[in-house]
């Protein structure tokens, strides 16, 4: 079983997807680490220098190596989503978790993360609070049509936001 854990920035991919593979005796793979690694440069400086589109298509890359590695959790790029086959990728090869979070609680957690400025360049020249909003209002649509379902991490704990796609996976058969 391959669970793919999707979501705008900050929205517990990695933290939860570390905790839900330990659950699970899992590998984890943070899909945006191993792009770091395979390219030697950060996404920030990968942006600055060739741009989102050739950004995008080391990420989809990158997803297509480890969708080939069997059973794992994965934390996803925040835009994944933005290329239809990277979705259809993520369906064939295992189920799609969408955590959903406020646009102020991803404010709070993208001002505490001391990684953003390398793993997380700006998306738009707007404030962050705005460009977040912008953001999820394109992108919602795409999560939603790329999740078999969404967990929602306001206010929640690793823990049981954990509890929550275990349940939600036995439910589903999975």
């Amino acid at each position: 079983m391959t669970i793919f854990l999707t979501g705008y920035r900050c929205t517990g991919k990695t933290s939860i997807g570390k905790t839900l593979a330990n659950k699970l005796k899992l590998p984890f793979i943070d899909a945006d680490l191993l792009l770091v690694e395979e390219y030697g440069v950060t996404i920030s400086e990968m942006v600055a220098k060739e741009g989102w589109q050739p950004f995008r298509e080391k990420e989809s890359h990158i997803l297509t190596k480890i969708c080939k590695m069997g059973d794992q959790i994965v934390a996803t790029g925040g835009g994944v989503i933005l290329d239809k086959k990277n979705v259809s990728l993520m369906k064939k090869s295992g189920t799609t978790v969408w955590l959903t979070a406020k646009p102020e609680t991803i404010k709070k957690r993208i001002v505490q993360d001391e990684k953003t400025a390398d793993s997380r360049p700006s998306l738009t020249s707007k404030g962050l609070l705005e460009e977040i909003e912008d953001t999820l209002s394109e992108r919602n649509p795409l999560y939603e049509d790329a999740m078999d379902f969404s967990v929602e991490t306001d206010e929640k704990q690793i823990e049981e936001i954990c509890e929550i796609i275990v349940d939600r996976l036995k439910a589903e058969g999975i």
